[in-house]
């Protein structure tokens, strides 16, 4: 079977089994509602766990499903994509009795429920007449701004590159762990709330940074980070060469990708390169492989989805940096690699790793997806004449920049050195974001923006 024939499969079926409502209960009552809820502490948007998996244990699911949205705009999604071993689970007393509370299929049940109904249990807030505020980008620090600025009855409009809202949500995240559908359901509970969208938009092409400022009482950028970038060695721009986003923005939309062969390449090692991975491998290809200059400690990926990707036949090469792509007739045929020995650390407190020399290996590839990481948008931050280290905004600790109507949250003011960005993080920098610029436009005070988050 070709990999076009699987498409539409893959966009169907998820990674997570439906649980029956004895689970779920046998689950939340296994909860010990503690005082101090070191679960909620641990999520960065401050979701009530205890009180959550208590409504669901007392029959109150939706009520349960609205704590979660209160808390968490995206909800829904963070319970499918949320690493919870690293946060609300590993946060849970019960690891040092038997084993956590399963706190992510409890959030997804309760969301689930809520979606299945068609209910939005948020209001349409009476208009607070003059707060206009426009954000720009629409992936998830921007919808978590939206949403709560729109509930604090501000006008607020989003300005979208692209053809639907989402942001990575919608087009970087493989389908069988986060459908379209849920960002879909997530997305229309925001615009329900009066929220307008200009979608392919394109800052300063199509709208100029003055005429934002001058329509606009504050401005809140939550545009991400761009493309992946090349991999800067030859054959870089043969055919079968992929950018990771790309290639998951196709599946994830039903695009057919073509015919990937019996060998795919994948060079990095965070989440976006385990998607690529595991989506391959979901499409039919027999052989996947991710390479990775350093080891295995190193890796940016959540274990969850390394494990997964383990599971689903993904293979890995440690200490292995590509050097050339080899190819025949244009499209690329093989992959040159070098060995790699690591040192002393770099910028990033990671071992910096260094070429051992005559280590050179070539292995075949019919497709290479590369997955190392994003391109800062530093021309775009420049337009909106904001302070900014290497593409990353500085901000003060409410989310404002060097300038005094204009905030940030989400990727382009996520620190490097720190992994990679969490949906739940974008959410949380989104919630802030907005409640700074409500302070602001309701007349409260604020020390000046610029200073960077330590």
């Amino acid at each position: 079977m070709s990999t076009t024939d699987t498409m539409e499969g893959i966009a169907h079926k998820t990674i997570f089994r439906e649980l029956t409502e004895l689970e779920v209960l046998q689950e939340a009552n296994r909860c010990l509602y503690c005082y101090d809820a070191p679960c909620t502490q641990a999520c960065p948007t401050h979701i009530d766990v205890s009180g959550f998996i208590q409504r669901i244990a007392t029959g109150n699911v939706l009520g349960s499903a609205t704590l979660i949205m209160e808390a968490n705009p995206l909800g829904a999604s963070c319970a499918r994509v949320c690493p919870t071993e690293m946060l609300c689970e590993g946060a849970c007393v019960l690891n040092d009795e038997t084993r956590p509370i399963h706190i992510g299929d409890l959030q997804r049940y309760a969301t689930d429920e809520l979606r299945r109904k068609g209910v939005n249990p948020f209001d349409r807030p009476r208009v607070m007449p003059g707060n206009r505020v426009a954000v720009v980008g629409g992936g998830p620090a921007g919808l978590s701004a939206a949403r709560e600025l729109a509930r604090l009855g501000h006008v607020v409009t989003i300005y979208e590159a692209k053809e639907q809202l989402g942001g990575l949500n919608a087009y970087g995240i493989v389908p069988f762990r986060l459908p379209r559908d849920i960002v879909e359901w997530e997305v229309k509970q925001i615009l329900d709330l009066g929220v307008e969208v200009r979608y392919g938009v394109r800052i300063p092409e199509d709208v100029t940074v003055q005429e934002l400022l001058a329509d606009y009482d504050a401005i809140v950028l939550a545009f991400g980070m761009g493309n992946v970038p090349g991999l800067g060695i030859p054959g870089d721009d043969l055919e079968g060469v992929w950018d990771a986003l790309d290639f998951i923005q196709r599946v994830k939309t039903g695009q057919p990708v073509g015919n990937l062969g019996n060998t795919v390449v994948v060079i990095g090692a965070g989440n976006t390169a385990i998607d690529a991975a595991t989506c391959s491998r979901r499409l039919g290809v027999p052989s996947v492989t991710m390479y990775y200059r350093r080891s295995e400690r190193e890796m940016s990926a959540y274990p969850f989805e390394y494990e997964f990707a383990k599971q689903e036949g993904v293979e890995f090469r440690w200490l292995c940096a590509p050097v050339r792509l080899i190819g025949s007739r244009g499209r690329v045929q093989e992959v040159e690699f070098i060995r790699m020995r690591l040192e002393e650390p770099d910028d990033s407190g990671r071992p910096r790793p260094a070429p051992v020399p005559g280590s050179g290996f070539r292995v075949r590839a019919d497709t290479v997806i590369r997955a190392i990481g994003q391109v800062r948008q530093t021309a775009l931050i420049e337009h909106f004449g904001v302070s900014h280290d290497d593409g990353v905004i500085r901000v003060n600790e409410q989310m404002r920049t060097s300038h005094p109507k204009i905030f940030a949250a989400g990727d382009c003011v996520f620190q490097k050195g720190r992994g990679e960005a969490m949906v739940v993080e974008a959410a949380e920098q989104g919630k802030r974001a907005a409640a700074a610029v409500h302070n602001l436009l309701a007349g409260g005070s604020e020390r000046s923006g610029g200073e960077q988050d330590g």
